[in-house]
């Protein structure tokens, strides 16, 4: 696979500024009380914990990544947060150490996601929270499915790579039965949608070469003619305003459960 996670900026530049909006929204759901200990899990470059600091007022936050170049992302970005170095399906954490553990756009690139929310879980404390969100890829996080739909009709091998076909839990009820075999109760999906507005072409490609995640890692291994031809067929895909702007939805899959 060409999933590539080591460089914080240039995943910002793609889909961070998108996921900061999505995590914002996510808390508020949340609707947790102020003073508790959080748990990031898969914080990446700090979305989502930073809208935690922002607006959950936690008496305790910590970050875990397995990317060393994303946490010193996170680490510029928020401040009075531990940032560690760590698994999401092998916590280094005890048992009910969190009341409340989130993950943000992570859990689809676990190799084993029942592993990782059965994690989830052990670290909470009985009554606590978990929850995560996940990209709609199959459907409603249209940029991305206008890429790989190209990336499919350009290349034969970008069909294999879809991000809505590998990863199955990013739909309501595949997610529902990961929280429900792992444990948890009172389990409750919904979908958090925003728009992704682009000023014109360039702001919307220029992020995917920048090499960091799924489809910016595979783009980048193209070659340079092949790489062309998809930008080509992609940017005829692209419905435009009048000024040249791109303006699209994405949408993300939000879980919740009590341990």
């Amino acid at each position: 696979m060409y999933d590539v996670w080591s460089a914080g900026e240039p995943y910002e530049r793609y889909v961070g500024r998108w996921s900061r909006k999505i995590a914002e929204t996510f808390v508020t759901w949340l609707g947790c009380p102020p003073g508790l200990r959080w748990l990031d899990a898969g914080c990446g470059t700090g979305a989502l914990t930073s809208a935690v600091r922002a607006s959950a007022a936690p008496a305790e936050l910590t970050g875990v990544d397995p990317s060393e170049g994303f946490l010193r992302s996170a680490r510029q970005r928020v401040e009075d947060v531990q940032f560690v170095v760590g698994d999401a399906q092998d916590l280094p954490f005890t048992d009910h150490r969190f009341d409340v553990v989130v993950s943000g756009l992570a859990l689809n690139f676990v190799p084993d996601p029942p592993r990782a929310a059965a994690e989830f879980a052990r670290v909470t404390v009985p009554g606590g929270s978990v929850a995560a969100y996940v990209w709609d890829y199959a459907e409603g996080m249209e940029m991305m499915r206008l890429f790989w739909d190209a990336a499919a009709d350009t290349d034969p091998a970008g069909a294999e790579l879809d991000e809505g076909s590998r990863f199955p839990i990013c739909r309501p009820d595949p997610l529902r039965d990961l929280w429900t075999n792992a444990g948890l109760t009172d389990v409750d999906v919904r979908p958090i949608d925003i728009p992704t507005h682009f000023r014109d072409a360039d702001d919307y490609w220029d992020p995917f070469m920048g090499g960091q995640g799924a489809a910016p890692g595979y783009l980048a291994a193209l070659p340079v003619d092949r790489q062309a031809a998809l930008r080509e067929n992609l940017l005829a895909r692209l419905p435009r305003e009048p000024d040249g702007s791109i303006r699209l939805t994405a949408r993300a899959w939000a879980v919740r459960g009590t341990p």
